[in-house]
């Protein structure tokens, strides 16, 4: 017996927005914040982890971000991971403390951070339509295996269908509003 389940699907197309709004977090705008690196992943113990998992992070002043590295042996592994990211960040590290000056956005880098926000933006809608994906051949399978008639297929995709347009309609809301405050200056 096969069903589809619409609070299943509501509940994965929420956490693909929930993840967006995560990664927009990350894209900075001009001042510090955690949330600007805290997702960057390290490899560490054989892993990637995410640096707030590797030590704590902090804004001593507007302009600086500061990560303490529990593990010494992890400071060069998550100072290289931040110079790595797309933030056009250059981390400086004296022992376990790696200072993170923020310097201000330029035109281009707010350009620049504005497709880094669109390619988030498509990422999130791939994960809502495989979503849709999913709850439709779920459902072409119970119809075929006579656990739901015809009609009840038809009314059940409409309504994942709706689902489908009202996440992607909100993640393109998101994302406008996000590029808006990415170019502010």
């Amino acid at each position: 017996m096969v069903s589809v389940d619409l609070d299943n699907i509501l509940r994965r197309m929420n956490g693909a927005i929930d993840s967006l709004n995560k990664e927009f977090s990350g894209l900075r705008t001009g001042r510090a914040s955690t949330a600007l690196v805290e997702n960057i992943n390290v490899n560490a113990y054989g892993s990637k982890m995410p640096l707030n998992q590797v030590g704590s992070i902090s804004v001593p002043e507007p302009r600086l971000l500061t990560v303490q590295v529990w593990d010494g042996s992890l400071t060069k592994e998550a100072e290289k991971s931040i110079r790595e990211s797309d933030l056009g960040l250059n981390p400086q590290t004296e022992g376990n403390l790696i200072r993170i000056p923020v310097p201000d956005l330029s035109e281009e880098r707010r350009v620049d951070l504005t497709k880094v926000a669109a390619k988030f933006g498509e990422q999130a809608r791939v994960a809502v339509r495989n979503v849709r994906r999913d709850g439709m051949d779920t459902l072409k399978k119970s119809e075929k295996e006579g656990d739901i008639s015809k009609d009840e297929q038809h009314d059940l995709g409409e309504d994942i269908q709706r689902l489908t347009d009202e996440h992607i309609s909100i993640i393109d809301k998101l994302l406008v509003e996000k590029e808006q405050e990415i170019l502010q200056v």
